[in-house]
C-alpha cells in the first residue's frame, strides 16, 4: 500500500514539508509505502475549462498536474499539504488541485474514488481552519473517506525548526498517519473478505434554471 503526499508550498522543505515528512514517517513504521510529491515553483495556470481533458485524459496545461496523476493511479491513499497565504490555501496548490480534481471528474479516471484523503495545513498563527475546510471540500466532492486526527490537522511555526517545536502539532500528523494506516489496512481486509464495493448510479446533473 502507498500514500501520496503533496507538498503545496515553494519551499521543498520548509514548515509544511516538515509536518509531511512527520506523517510519511510514521506511515512508514506502519508499513505503508509514502512519497512525497513537490507541487515546486514553477508557474501553474489555473483550470480554463477546455474540457481538453474529457477527451484525453490528460490536462491541456502539460505541467506537475499531469505528472501528479499518472502517480495518482496506483496511491491507495492522499495527504495534501498546504501553507495559509490570507487564511486560504496558497495559489500555487489551490490551481494544482482545482486542475487535478477536475480532469479527474471529467475524464473517468478513478484516480480517487472510495480512497482516504487528509488535509495538512502550516501557518505561522491565523488562517489554518478556513485553509482545512477549504482542502477538504475537494475529498468531499470526489467520494473520498477523510481522515481525522484528534485536532484539525495544522502545524504552527515560521520555519521549519518552529514546526518541529510544535509538539501536539507534530502528535497531531502522528495521529493522523495511525488513523490513515488503519483506515487502509481495514480497506484491504474487506477486500479480501469479499465486501463489494458500493453500488454506482449514474450521475444526475441539475441546475437552478427553470
Amino acid at each position: 500500500m502507498k500514500v501520496l503526499l503533496v507538498n503545496g508550498s515553494p519551499h521543498a522543505n520548509g514548515c509544511t514539508y516538515t509536518a509531511l515528512e512527520e506523517v510519511s514517517k510514521t506511515l512508514n513504521l506502519e508499513g505503508i509505502e509514502t512519497e512525497i510529491f513537490q507541487v515546486g515553483t514553477k508557474p501553474i495556470a489555473g483550470c480554463i475549462a477546455c474540457y481538453n481533458c474529457v477527451k484525453t485524459g490528460y490536462c491541456v496545461f502539460s505541467d506537475c498536474v499531469n505528472d501528479f496523476l499518472e502517480l495518482a493511479k496506483d496511491a491507495d491513499g492522499f495527504v495534501f499539504g498546504s501553507p495559509v497565504h490570507y487564511a486560504a490555501a496558497g495559489g500555487a496548490i489551490t490551481s494544482f488541485m482545482d486542475r487535478v480534481f477536475y480532469t479527474e471528474a471529467c475524464s473517468g479516471r478513478k484516480s480517487f474514488s472510495l480512497k482516504p484523503a487528509a488535509a495538512v495545513v502550516s501557518a505561522r498563527r491565523a488562517g489554518t481552519t478556513a485553509t482545512f475546510d477549504q482542502l477538504n471540500k475537494y475529498f468531499t466532492i470526489s467520494e473520498m473517506p477523510i481522515i481525522s486526527s484528534f485536532y484539525w490537522n495544522m502545524v504552527h511555526g515560521a520555519k521549519p525548526e518552529d514546526v518541529k517545536e510544535d509538539i501536539e502539532g507534530l502528535q497531531t500528523m502522528r495521529v493522523l498517519a495511525r488513523n490513515m494506516a488503519w483506515f487502509l489496512k481495514c480497506k484491504e481486509a474487506g477486500s479480501k473478505a469479499g465486501i463489494p464495493l458500493p453500488e454506482k448510479e449514474d450521475r444526475i446533473f441539475t441546475n437552478f434554471i427553470r
